[in-house]
């Protein structure tokens, strides 16, 4: 049965002003001082497969259901979209996503940088042209979307992050039903305060990384 709750949501000007400006100076910082961290993985991915490119872009949803453009580091073989079809049925999330724990697709280089979330470090690309935020829920694929209630479509009525509550509050053990509980709960409770929360704990979970696949 459809949940058409619909949340309470404000954008505040005040917010956005403060929000977009930590966004910028987060991602002009990241890129810089991360720059090193970047050429690294960069010939780790080469080295590991080097039919593919360093990056992998995909087309998201963000906020008001505009499409972009999303950046990260190939974890997976270069022909992994050709294969994904075949391993629909392996899902082992309900709902409108796909995980499974054991993708074969993914390589060696691959598990590490997605053990670590360094996978996600050229999103900061996104925040610095303001397709994405550091914190906010994360943008979902197309296909994902059409399956969406009217409930679950209140996730794009903000901007789309690098890392959220969700991320922060279970990961890969919860199911699309409370990460979308979870997306929502911080689109009311947002604050500049709660979003270093966020940040904080981000970090300490990449630091000491046991639930990301």
């Amino acid at each position: 049965m459809e949940t058409t709750k619909k949340i309470e949501f404000e954008e505040k000007k005040a917010y956005t002003i403060l929000k977009r400006g930590m966004d910028i100076i987060g991602a002009i910082t990241g890129l810089v001082f991360l720059s090193w961290l970047f050429l690294i993985v960069g010939v780790l991915i080469k080295l590991d497969d080097p039919k593919g490119s360093v990056f992998f872009k995909q087309i998201r949803v963000g906020k008001n259901g505009k499409e972009f453009y999303m950046y990260k580091f190939r974890s997976m073989v270069s022909d992994a979209e050709e294969k994904l079809k075949d391993l629909l049925k392996y899902n082992e999330i309900e709902g409108a996503m796909f995980k499974i724990k054991e993708d074969p697709r993914v390589t060696k280089i691959g598990k590490f940088i997605r053990k670590t979330s360094i996978d996600e470090l050229p999103q900061l690309w996104n925040v610095l042209k303001g397709e994405m935020s550091l914190v906010g829920p994360r943008p979902p694929l197309p296909r994902e979307v059409k399956e969406y209630t009217n409930y679950d479509k209140q996730r794009l009525l903000v901007t789309p992050g690098c890392t959220g509550l969700w991320q922060v509050s279970g990961r890969n053990s919860l199911d699309f039903t409370e990460m979308v509980e979870l997306d929502l709960e911080y689109i009311q409770m947002r604050t500049v305060f709660f979003d270093f929360k966020i940040i904080a704990k981000t970090i300490k979970i990449i630091l000491f990384p046991n639930d990301a696949y």
